[in-house]
């Protein structure tokens, strides 16, 4: 639990962009990707059902993937940020399977 923690509260990550990505200038703040104590880290921003401002994180631990959302939220996904998720998980899936 400790590394959820810590991977949740860390600084942001240095940002990319997912190639195939056509998206809004809203939906690029999702960009994050990086690593938290050494381990990689993907971070998609999302919005909760009265359009706060939310993020998801996916990361590898222990040769499983981990999703975390936003504590007591749903999360509410543009196609753009679906797409984040989606390449999130299929490389964290291949990064688990190392």
């Amino acid at each position: 639990m400790e590394l959820v923690k810590t991977a949740v509260t860390a600084a942001p990550a240095p940002t990319r962009r997912l190639a195939g990505e056509d998206r809004s200038p809203a939906d690029l703040r999702g960009d994050l990707h990086g690593s938290a104590l050494g381990r990689q880290v993907w971070r998609i921003n999302c919005g909760d059902v009265v359009n706060r401002e939310r993020c998801l994180t996916v990361l590898v631990e222990r040769n499983r993937v981990v999703l975390v959302g936003p504590p007591g939220e749903t999360a509410v996904l543009t196609t753009g940020q679906l797409g984040q998720l989606r390449t999130a998980l299929r490389e964290a899936a291949e990064q688990a399977e190392r």
